[in-house]
């Protein structure tokens, strides 16, 4: 008859043993159906390849159907992403539908019912990027080549996607700006409409002719060849200046673009200083006059002249 020892270790060996086999067995189960699953899902991901192929055909065939023919191209974008996710979406379900076994779309549903709320707190941020991006993409306040100034950054608009919009600072630079961002806050097209108007400050001296430096001025933007010659430029006298006369010059430009801006400034400058110079009209710089008459001046003078006296003397005792 066994002693009570091995008896404990017989049953902890059988116990062991019998662990180790339904590890076994449930491994061998796993790895067997995995294998059996292999076929369906190597067509799962055949299917999602298929679909992918054919949301970047629906894609080519929008933009080759309705691009030169729409004009307003953030639509074609609008239509080309939506139908292209749709597309993807549904691949995605049949996929799930061939992988996974008792899939159906109305337990996806249920599922994401349940988490609604929690995924809605989670991704507000991105709904709302989402959904301002959409807007601004029917909208259309701007387009891929505009500029544009939002808050602190302005430059020229590279992408319009879904969630961001992507521009290119003058300085060279790339700035993401979320779609709620432009959506929700003011914005500055600067490209929006052709001509653009410039304007820049002059002074004249006191002792000018006004009327004579605005004639002056005028030739000069008629030989600036930036400056459009479908708008009239203006010259008006805007105040009296701390030493001259202030004239605000204004013109327009057929291309509203930060280099055509910049380069029309520096021409119209170059230009105003030449033909004023050759008319002999001051440009003045700040000027600050003396009043020798006030008491407090002689007195200052008196004491200086009182201070320098002695050493004259001694000078002179030499």
């Amino acid at each position: 008859m066994p002693t009570p020892d091995v008896s404990r270790l017989s049953n902890t060996l059988t116990d062991g043993v019998t662990v180790y086999q339904q590890v076994v067995y449930t491994t061998q189960d796993l790895a067997s159906g995995f294998i059996e699953r292999i076929p369906y899902f190597v067509a799962a991901l055949i299917v999602l390849g298929i679909f992918w192929l054919l949301s970047i055909l629906f894609k080519k065939v929008v933009h080759k159907t309705l691009g030169a023919r729409v004009r307003h191209q953030n639509l074609v974008k609008v239509f080309q992403r939506i139908g292209g996710a749709l597309i993807l979406f549904i691949g995605f379900m049949i996929a799930m539908v061939v992988a996974v076994p008792g899939f159906t779309p109305a337990k996806l549903i249920g599922a994401l019912g349940i988490g609604s709320v929690a995924i809605g707190f989670a991704f507000k941020d991105i709904f709302q990027n989402l959904l301002s991006g959409i807007l601004l993409l029917i909208s259309e306040p701007f387009r891929i080549g505009d500029q544009i100034v939002s808050g602190d950054y302005e430059g020229t608009v590279e992408d319009i996607k879904i969630r961001a919009t992507t521009i290119r600072t003058y300085d060279g630079r790339q700035v993401v700006i979320p779609n709620s961002d432009l959506y929700t806050s003011a914005l500055t097209v600067n490209t929006a409409y052709k001509q653009r108007r410039l304007q820049v400050e002059v002074g004249i001296g006191y002792e000018d002719d006004i009327e004579e430096a605005k004639a002056e001025i005028l030739r000069a933007l008629d030989k600036a060849d930036s400056v459009s010659t479908k708008a009239q430029p203006s010259v008006i006298a805007t105040g009296f200046g701390g030493s001259s006369i202030d004239l605000t010059v204004r013109w327009f430009i057929e291309d509203g673009t930060q280099a055509n801006k910049v380069a029309s400034i520096h021409q119209v400058i170059v230009e105003i200083k030449k033909v004023l110079d050759a008319a002999g009209v001051n440009i003045p710089f700040p000027i600050r006059t003396i009043d020798l008459s006030d008491p407090s001046v002689s007195a200052i003078v008196d004491k200086m002249q009182a201070q320098q006296a002695p050493a004259t003397d001694q000078q002179t005792a030499k």
